[in-house]
């Protein structure tokens, strides 16, 4: 068994099982960590955010390098997508719930989240309130995707004393624009048109300021998997689609 959950179980009392936020990474299978691929041999249960085991990026990722995890016992956990705190409430119980009974019979489990656990993961929901409720929760580092996008574009994100902005790009992004450095847009989804349109405006306005001058648009969608697209440029941006969409704005 892995050490570290041998180290983790030791801390736990009447063999209470422990939680792992497991990041798998961006979508290569070959950016996952030998931690992360151990951890989840060791663990009995292995919870993915979504329905299906199908339509589970996560998943997907695993099984590629990890093929007996078909064997593993699989806890679907959606999070929905939506904005509505009442019915996030109600689906953050459930998936707490469910959690916790497994850990209270003594099961590990193992939850798989895209990128890094760290960096904008519904896993933090869940562990939170299984820290609080005075289980162990484990956090295994993944490759974020912004990482990956970078190295994947060939560029750094920052050099000397360049700042990084990390943005939820489903949020209101009109104050970021024009931050300096460089900016990273996280899962643009539905606002990509809109963050664009942002961009263009930025990037053509007669009030600009010299950093703004010097704007670079970088995107990439579903970094690491087969459907993998690069783009340059706005104007190449415009064809990007999918949630999985990495917009990256450097300020020189």
């Amino acid at each position: 068994m892995d050490k570290q959950i041998e180290r983790a179980g030791d801390d736990n009392k009447n063999n209470i099982g422990v939680l792992y936020g497991i990041g798998v990474g961006p979508g290569d299978p070959e950016l996952m960590t030998l931690k992360a691929i151990n951890t989840i041999k060791a663990c009995d249960i292995i919870a993915i955010p979504a329905v299906s085991k199908e339509e589970c990026y996560a998943y997907s990722i695993v099984q590629a390098v990890l093929p007996e995890i078909e064997k593993k016992q699989i806890m679907c956990t959606p999070f929905p997508m939506i904005k509505d705190k009442e019915k996030l409430t109600i689906s953050h119980n459930k998936i707490y719930s469910d959690i916790v009974c497994e850990l209270l019979a003594g099961e590990n489990v193992a939850m798989l989240t895209i990128g890094d656990p760290s960096v904008y993961s519904t896993y933090m929901y869940i562990h939170k309130r299984v820290i609080q409720a005075g289980f162990t929760a484990v956090m295994i580092s993944g490759v974020p995707s912004f990482c990956a996008a970078a190295a994947r574009l060939g560029i750094s994100l920052g050099e000397m004393r360049d700042e990084i902005h990390i943005i939820p790009a489903s949020y209101d992004v009109r104050d970021t624009m024009g931050y300096g450095g460089t900016c990273v847009y996280m899962k643009s989804g539905k606002k990509l048109a809109e963050l664009i349109e942002k961009l263009r405006t930025t990037d053509g306005s007669d009030t600009k300021t010299d950093e703004e001058a010097k704007m670079t648009v970088y995107g990439v969608t579903n970094c690491g998997m087969e459907s993998e697209r690069v783009y340059r440029g706005l104007d190449e941006l415009t064809e990007a689609k999918g949630y999985l969409t990495i917009v990256i704005v450097k300020y020189s």
